[in-house]
């Protein structure tokens, strides 16, 4: 490892503190009124944005240093169901966008209900009951930072839905995060996974922000022996198929 790579990832670290506090210091105000004093609709509003912003922030720098593991080759795998991954990440998505969805989605105690609650949010699940189940050894922090990548890109450019299924088959897990947006010209299909990239072109809408999130997912998915396929032509949508060997 290069010293600028060992300087950078102290630094991602030790960001951890600072944001921890702001996170501490909101939720006290927030939480503490009969300390701090009362607060007025719109003092609340700010502070729990404040909030949302910072765990957005926290989830941010873990996802950092998860790369920075992954360009080290470190692996920390461990047991855990499709239906868990699944529905942590979806209650990691909402609870920055739709709060009250993610306690909707925490009461959910089957497929089924938490089909049905996130569904009038434009979100549908495809997974069969064996699928939905099964209990995979992998690394659960890759393969969540990688589908929250996906579904989050996903929801940026979808027009009304983000379609989410995936399968077993012959020790691959295969999982894909399909949306109806305004869809990729072949062309472009691999600038889309170029760090930063974007363009000024017709089609920006329909690629901009997904750069440094599929570089990310791209890094993630070499250490684990993994691939990602894009499928979409302009106007159709785009759909990134994930496959990561268990």
């Amino acid at each position: 490892m290069s010293n600028t790579t060992i300087k950078t990832e102290i630094l991602i670290h030790d960001l951890k503190v600072p944001i921890s506090v702001i996170d501490a210091g909101a939720k006290s105000l927030l939480n503490r009124r009969e300390s701090y004093g009362p607060l007025t609709d719109k003092q609340i509003k700010v502070l729990k944005r404040i909030i949302r912003n910072t765990v957005a922030t926290q989830r941010l720098v873990n996802d950092a240093l998860e790369l920075g593991r992954s360009r080290e080759g470190v692996m920390y795998t461990s047991d855990f169901s499709i239906a868990k991954l699944v529905t942590i990440v979806l209650m990691e998505i909402f609870d920055l966008a739709e709060p009250s969805v993610t306690e909707v989605i925490k009461k959910t105690k089957s497929y089924r209900e938490l089909e049905r609650a996130i569904y009038a949010n434009g979100v549908r699940l495809h997974f069969e009951k064996g699928v939905w189940k099964t209990i995979v050894h992998l690394d659960e922090a890759k393969v969540r930072q990688i589908l929250r990548n996906l579904i989050t890109n996903a929801f940026k450019h979808r027009a009304q839905y983000v379609d989410i299924s995936g399968s077993i088959i012959e020790r691959q897990l295969t999982l894909k995060v399909k949306d109806d947006g305004r869809g990729i010209p072949p062309a472009d299909h691999q600038k889309i996974f170029e760090t930063y990239f974007t363009t000024g072109s017709s089609i920006e809408s329909a690629i901009q922000s997904h750069g440094l999130g599929l570089a990310g997912v791209m890094v993630l998915l070499k250490d684990m022996g993994g691939a990602l396929v894009l499928e979409s032509d302009k106007g159709k949508g785009a759909a990134f198929i994930v496959t990561i060997p268990i």
